[in-house]
């Protein structure tokens, strides 16, 4: 437990930026040292009673204790008030002063979020009796906009790999599918043979939630995982056996990480200097498929999305292609 405490403190001292009003006179005084130890001393304990029970990492805590430090001494140099004694207008008021530092939407949620999470644990300790986070709205946060491809850029990374090459071939075969189902990243390195049927063009996959659900290829990916099923892997395989679809030359599972560096490097030799994501061909599939008219619904079911919110964003960025093409091509745009 100490080791814990002195690495996550360490880490804190390390990171740690002046917090709200750091630099200005303390007005709190040598009377409120005892409260300031207090306080610490309940960061700490809060910061054990989340190791212990979330099994957060290093780096979690030291930033939960970081952002509640923070507060604590701005709490006591402009209220003179500690941990305890904070009240709902305190809370507003530190996060309206983040705002006003500068501090972008989602960084002060995140404080808020810490802030939830101690005086919960504060109220479930009997410690206090309300909770001056419990009516306190998070910041808005603005949902960004996919990052997507044309569909010309999508062919010329897709004509990228060399398909004479064994990995070139599973790298064109892996872009294919991706771009053709839509799929996670993860799903798609992780994905096994039995889980594909060629004679029906179709792959199962068992998404978020353990949801199963079934994905059509289409033509020219079902194509290309029957060009290299019946070659290029056992050429990659060799005398190896592996369980998944594509494996690496060590008959590996691909990262995350490395499929990322594979569609950074296809995408340089294809001339792409767009910004790119390891989604990249997930939003491009989407996107695609509403910019040719697909129902909103279908699109929802074949990325394996739960909620239909969290589709409807690709309909900005069809309708954002949507005013590009008009400004660019209407006589009175």
């Amino acid at each position: 437990m100490n080791r814990r405490r002195r690495d996550s403190e360490a880490a804190d001292d390390a990171e740690q930026a002046p917090g709200p009003g750091a630099g200005a006179d303390s007005r709190a005084g040598v009377g409120h040292s005892a409260n300031a130890d207090a306080g610490l001393s309940i960061i700490e304990a809060f910061a054990d009673a989340l190791w212990l029970e979330r099994g957060l990492s290093g780096n979690t805590l030291a930033a939960y204790q970081s952002d509640l430090r923070a507060f604590h001494h701005w709490l006591s140099r402009e209220r003179q008030r500690d941990l305890i004694q904070a009240q709902r207008s305190d809370l507003l008021d530190y996060l309206a002063l983040l705002a006003q530092q500068g501090r972008k939407p989602r960084s002060s949620a995140r404080v808020l979020s810490c802030l939830r999470q101690f005086y919960g644990h504060l109220r479930r300790q009997g410690r206090i009796h309300e909770d001056p986070s419990e009516r306190v709205d998070a910041p808005r946060l603005g949902r960004p906009l996919p990052k997507t491809l044309t569909e010309a850029d999508v062919e010329a990374l897709l004509a990228a790999p060399d398909p004479d090459d064994p990995r070139g071939h599973r790298d064109r075969t892996m872009l294919e599918v991706l771009y053709a189902s839509g799929l996670r990243v993860t799903e798609l390195v992780t994905l096994r043979p039995d889980a594909v049927s060629l004679t029906q063009g179709v792959v199962r996959i068992t998404g978020k939630g353990d949801k199963e659900r079934l994905v059509p290829l289409g033509e020219e990916a079902t194509d290309w995982l029957v060009s290299y099923m019946r070659g290029p892997r056992a050429v990659l395989l060799g005398a190896r056996a592996c369980e998944y679809l594509f494996p690496t030359q060590r008959s590996d599972c691909m990262t995350r990480q490395a499929f990322w560096q594979l569609i950074k490097r296809y995408a340089l030799l294809a001339g792409i200097i767009k910004p790119l994501s390891p989604h990249t061909l997930r939003h491009a599939f989407a996107t695609h498929l509403l910019n040719h008219g697909a129902d909103l619904r279908v699109v929802q079911l074949l990325l394996g999305h739960a909620d239909l919110s969290t589709t409807q964003i690709y309909t900005h960025v069809a309708r954002e292609r949507l005013k590009q093409l008009h400004t660019k091509h209407h006589p009175r745009a």
